[in-house]
Parts: structure tokens; sequence; C-alpha cells
């Protein structure tokens, strides 16, 4: 269980840090993680709240926010992770949704105190204290586990709930450190919301296990970034592909000669990104796929090769079948719908569900569409609502887009389907061009030309429109659904 491999880290590493503030100097060693881990479960039992007993987090500062998170589950309780901005009515809607029976506080102010205590010396701050708040009479809960709870957005529908037992967040944290090769020697960077669950899984828990080194922050920024990766001897950065694509455009003068690979998650990850991003930086960049239905990461590309540029890698603690329009298994080469199944892998949403999305056999629809190839590499093609039907022709809004960030100017982009009154739907593009670059009649002529040359007819956009930014979910990946509510909006 969790609570085995953070006592076996305190015995063999426990003077070794395990979390560190990023732009600070706040650190939580593995013997002080084992002592949280006690405390916290001890604070748990007087408060009443025995094990399967949910426990919203909801903490600003990340190293707090990872550390109460590890204790939680470690305790045999679950954790619910809230977003610290989050709107009330949200906090109270995924609360409800979870049946949490308490809300987690700091007991003491440690960390700020230490940190300011510290004056730039590598102090580490006091021990994290966990109190509960009681949330009112919840009904025991139905088994007595530990876990992570997560909420969908509930935008499409009733709000539905995801209960990673701790069992599989082992198994998948397990699959992310054999798949990346993380050792005790790792250092890893993660600046991505502790609220999801490539944070939680593929940052906090992985490096758990590897016995390693995480660094956490509280969001991206690349004013001093690459200062912080070699001043703390970072080895791997967990990223998304605007964190990428951002990194691209403001190189360091060399890379820290410590980096071995910067993953990518939450989005398939664009080619000229990616390419750019490996001919500026000279790091390569591990593509992924996950979703928090299968505790994180799916698939993944080997970190030593080889790697396939645009694929999502090969599968990596799960199993993954595309499946034909047919219902039969597609042929290498087709594309048809994603899915899984595996130890990490849900079998029910824990809030009622979504009748046919899981079989009985164990199978999860996970909505998105791709192919695999001769060697069993995932290539996604994108989500199976994106997909824009220009008079029953399919058309992948991620085939347009590669095209038009390829080409200079252009600095992000999302292909939506408008409304056709004949065809039915329309591919229309909307960019965000490159800093210095203006939005203008001019860049969308060499776009339309680009594509005219590159794509069919079929798939040329009907227009291009140009946009300060484009909407973003908590992530950081872009949302095609708040863009068509946007544009819908303003016509």
């Amino acid at each position: 269980m969790l609570h085995d491999w953070i006592e076996q880290a305190a015995a063999d590493r426990g003077e070794d840090v395990y979390l560190a503030d990023a732009r600070g100097t706040a650190t939580l060693t593995y013997a002080q993680l084992l002592e949280l881990a006690r405390d916290t479960e001890l604070r748990l039992e007087k408060a009443g709240l025995m094990p399967g007993a949910r426990i919203g987090v909801r903490l600003a500062e990340p190293l707090e926010y990872a550390a109460a998170l590890v204790a939680i589950v470690a305790a045999g309780r679950v954790a619910v992770p809230l977003d610290p901005g989050a709107p009330e009515a949200d906090v109270a809607r995924v609360l409800g949704v979870a049946g949490a029976a308490a809300m987690v506080t700091i007991g003491q102010p440690d960390l700020r105190a230490g940190r300011e205590a510290a004056n730039g010396t590598n102090k580490p701050f006091g021990m994290i204290h966990c109190d509960f708040d009681l949330q009112g009479t919840v009904a025991p809960p139905a088994a007595a586990v530990g876990g992570i709870f997560l909420s969908t957005s509930g935008t499409t529908g009733a709000p539905k709930g995801i209960l990673l037992h701790e069992e599989q967040l082992m198994h998948v944290a397990t699959s992310v450190v054999e798949s990346h090769r993380l050792t005790r020697a790792d250092r890893g960077y993660c600046s991505l919301p502790l609220f999801h669950v490539n944070a939680e899984v593929v940052g906090v828990l992985a490096t758990l296990r590897a016995g390693a080194y995480l660094a956490v922050d509280r969001k991206f920024s690349r004013r001093g970034f690459w200062e912080i990766i070699g001043e703390r001897g970072i080895t791997w950065i967990n990223a998304v592909p605007a964190i990428i694509s951002i990194l691209s455009m403001d190189p360091p003068a060399a890379p820290p000669a410590g980096l071995r690979f910067v993953r990518s998650a939450s989005a398939p990850l664009p080619l000229a990104s990616l390419q750019k991003f490996e001919r500026e930086i000279g790091v390569p960049i591990v593509e992924t796929y996950g979703m928090t239905e299968a505790a994180s990461m799916i698939t993944a590309n080997p970190v030593e090769g080889p790697r396939k540029p645009g694929s999502a890698g090969r599968a990596a603690g799960s199993e993954v079948r595309v499946v034909a329009g047919s219902g039969a298994a597609a042929v290498v080469g087709e594309i048809g719908r994603v899915k899984i199944r595996g130890a990490g892998v849900i079998r029910a949403y824990d809030s009622g569900g979504r009748p046919g999305v899981i079989d009985p056999d164990g199978w999860l629809d996970t909505s998105d569409l791709g192919y695999l190839d001769a060697d069993g590499y995932l290539f996604l093609v994108g989500r199976s609502d994106d997909v824009i039907n220009r008079g029953g022709e399919k058309i992948y809004p991620r085939e347009i887009e590669e095209v038009l960030l390829a080409q200079p100017g252009v600095r992000s982009v999302a292909v939506i389907g408008l409304p056709d009154a004949v065809l039915g739907e329309r591919p229309a593009a909307y960019i965000v061009p490159t800093e210095g670059t203006e939005g203008s009649a001019a860049l969308a002529a060499v776009l339309r030309a680009s594509c005219a040359e590159r794509l069919p007819k079929p798939k040329q956009p009907s227009e291009f429109r140009f946009m300060d930014q484009l909407p973003l979910g908590a992530t950081g990946k872009i949302s095609r659904r708040l863009l068509k509510d946007l544009v819908a909006a303003q016509s």
C-alpha cells in the first residue's frame, strides 16, 4: 500500500528531499513525509473520520497541497482535490458530488513562516499538520478504501464522480516510473495543477515510487524558468503542449546539462511545436496520452526510443484497442474509437455513471478517435464530438491545425465546425498570431494558400479569424467547447 512506499523511502533515504517549493526554500524530506502520514492518520481517527471517508483539499501552496494528498491517501481515506481559485459554488458542487465529510486545513502556518525565516538558505520548514473541518452529517462510505475522488465538469450533463482507488493510483504511478526510467537520482519539475490527475499521479506519486525529488510550482511562468531548471538540477519536466510551445519561443543560451526529457500530456502536441522545441532546446519530447478515468497515463513513447513524432506512444500499464464503426477491431491505420482497460482504469463512475461507456469486459470508450500503426503506436486524430461533418465527409480538426501551426506567424490555432445551410458544417480556423505578428489579411492569405497546397478542398477552412487568445481549460489545453460557446455568443 502507499503507506508502505513511504515507510520504505523513509528507511532508505529519510533525509533526502521528496518535495520542494520550486520558487522558494521550503522542502519536505521522506522522513518528514512519514511523520506527516502518521500524524494525519491519528488526526483523522480523532475527528471520527474512518477509512474511506472523503476529505476535501483546497490549499494555495503546492507543497502543502501535494503533501496533504499523499498523507490522506496513505491513511486509507479519499482525498477530494479542489481548485483553490474556483468559485465557492463550484467547490460546493464538487463536495456535493463527492459526499465529502471534511475539509483539510493547515493547523499552523509552518510553510510560510519557514520560507520567510530561511532568508535565502535551504532551511526546511516545520512539519505540516492536517486539521479537518467537518462538513456535516454524511453517510458512511460504501467501501473503506483510500484513493482520490475527481469530478467531471458537468457542463454537458450531471457531473460524474471518478473514484480512483489506492491500488489503481499505485499501479499507474509504477507504470510511469518504469516507462520513463525514473530513478532515485531523478529530479522532476511540475507546475501543473494539483487538482488534476496528471500532477497527482505522474508528478507526486510517481516521484514517491521512484524515491526521487520533485519541485512543485504554483503555476508555469517562463520568467526565471530555465534558471530554476538549471539551479535545481532538474532531469525531467512534466508539461503540456501550451508550455512546450512557449518555451520553444524563448530558448536558453544552453540547455541544462542534466535535463533528460520533457514529458507532454493533456492534449496532442502539434508536430510543428515538437520539432521547434527539439531544434531550439536540444532536449527530447516524450509524448503521452492519458485521462482521469485511467488514473492518468495510458500510452507513452519510450524515453530511450524509438519515439514517433505525432504519436501518443505504446500502451503503458493499460490495454488499448481501436474499434471501427462496425464494432469490429480496426485494421492497422484505420481510424476508429479508442478503447482502454487495465488495472488503472475505472469499471464504473462513482455517481451514477453514463450508460454504455464501460462494457462488461471492462473496456472503456474514451470518446477519442485514432489509429494504431503496425508497431502498436497510437495516433490520435481528435475527439468524437470535435469531428466536423461537411456534407457527410468527416473532417478531423487536428489535420488542419498541423498545417497551420507549421506556418510562420502562428502561435496557436483551433479549428471548429461552423453551421452551414447547405453542407451542415464547414471548418473555420481561429488563430493566435505570434508576438510581433499582426492578424491581418496578408497572414490570412498566406494561410489560405498553404491549406490549398496541402489539404483537399473540403478540409480547407472557409475563414480565418484572429484572436488575442484561445480559451483554455484548467490544465492549459485549448477548449474547443468553450470556443464554440464564445463564437455562438458573438454570432
